[in-house]
């Protein structure tokens, strides 16, 4: 959400706080997958406390973010060689095709083929994917350690922030 600016602010013990003030990428954790990436922050879409939040793009604790789905869904194909978030029938470019369709040894294959019967992912998420942003909640706070790190949403947390920005957006 633009240049990353962070100022460094001195505290009561002569100790250092960084204030974030804009922040363009952050470490999110996706848990289901046990898969942590650095990404890019797009936009604040959603804050419980304030709406004024929301409209500054303001990154606080709790807030819930757009981030770009691209380094999750490398993750996912290559751990379980199965396409992640794209349309049927679409064309892949060279590389994603070698990942994918790989010649790999017996016991290779074995082994990815044991990780395809567990490899079951929401419609909720699989629709986010294919619009190539996932929701985030930041889990800590920007405003006095200078960095966005947080969780991908899913399950009933994912169900209940698409309810909430879709009544907002309704208003």
């Amino acid at each position: 959400m633009g240049p990353r600016r962070i100022h460094t602010v001195r505290v009561r013990g002569g100790n250092k706080k960084y204030r974030a003030l804009r922040l363009d990428v952050g470490n999110f954790s996706w848990g289901s997958e046990c898969c942590t990436r650095k990404t890019r922050i797009i936009d604040v879409v959603y804050n419980a406390s304030n709406n004024e939040l929301v409209r500054t793009k303001t990154l606080v604790k709790n807030c819930i973010v757009l981030i770009d789905s691209t380094r999750y869904r490398l993750c996912y194909e290559s751990h379980y060689a199965l396409p992640l978030g794209r349309k049927k029938g679409a064309r892949l470019t060279p590389k994603e095709e070698e990942i994918l369709n790989k010649n790999r040894s017996k016991k290779i294959q074995k082994k990815y083929d044991e990780r395809k019967k567990n490899a079951k992912i929401s419609s909720l998420l699989e629709e986010q994917f294919q619009q190539g942003e996932l929701l985030a909640c930041i889990a800590s706070r920007p405003g006095q350690c200078g960095r966005a790190d947080g969780y991908v949403l899913e399950g009933k947390e994912l169900e209940f922030y698409l309810r909430k920005i879709k009544a907002r957006k309704g208003k």
